[in-house]
């Protein structure tokens, strides 16, 4: 999801690669869970988040649209999200005890939590949100260690080739129409989240099925 802001109001001021060190540890997160409430669809999944959450726990796309997570449109294309749930809107991997049920394989927006990504010029660079996690006290870590990815630098890639694939999509609904845009947010949705992936190598075929889906938008 791509959002109008201020660097300079919600952030430190910097801007952070992933062997820099930045002040987001937060113990643990020990007693605190306030930012697993309130965050509407915002929590929205790409394609590595639901293979490593259908791998972890056991689950088929389809079974985890049935139990745990809800498709929304974010600026004209279909992506999953996690689902919020009741009085208190919290997510519903949340324990009763206040802990994270899928911590091992959470989504990239958890894990990099509370840090962010600005796009340009073809990369995208970390900055700190400073008014989004409620611990006052913080401490340093270097950013890969935090997000936690084996292999950084592929993950990196990935993530930046599918956010610039998502932009040429929407640039290609506006030549289409309302029956050719839904036709292929369908298509996109099965290749790339309903269509299960092979254990042995998420990238190899990630890229395969983006070189599939770019060929595939002249024949909606």
């Amino acid at each position: 999801m791509e959002r109008e802001i201020d660097l300079a109001e919600i952030s430190d001021g910097r801007l952070y690669n992933a062997n820099d060190m930045v002040k987001a540890g937060c113990h643990d997160c020990a007693g605190c869970f306030a930012c697993c409430r309130g965050m509407g669809t915002s929590i929205i999944l790409d394609p590595m988040d639901i293979y490593r959450m259908s791998d972890g726990l056991h689950r088929d796309f389809m079974q985890l649209l049935e139990e745990s997570l809800e498709l929304t449109v974010v600026e004209g294309i279909i992506q999953p999200n996690i689902r919020m749930q009741g009085e208190n809107e919290q997510c519903v991997y949340l324990s009763e005890n206040g802990r994270c049920g899928i911590h091992e394989f959470r989504p990239g927006f958890c894990r990099m939590f509370p840090l962010g990504r600005i796009y340009e010029n073809g990369r995208f660079r970390y900055f700190l949100q400073v008014h989004e996690c409620v611990k006052q006290v913080r401490t340093k870590v270097k950013v890969r260690k935090w997000i936690g990815i084996p292999n950084i630098e592929k993950y990196e890639c990935y993530i930046t080739d599918w956010h610039y694939f998502l932009k040429h999509v929407q640039e290609w609904f506006c030549d289409m129409e309302d029956e050719q845009i839904k036709k292929y947010n369908l298509y996109l949705l099965h290749e790339f989240y309903k269509k299960p992936y092979e254990a042995a190598d998420f990238y190899g075929q990630f890229y395969e099925r983006m070189q599939n889906a770019k060929e595939a938008v002249t024949s909606v």
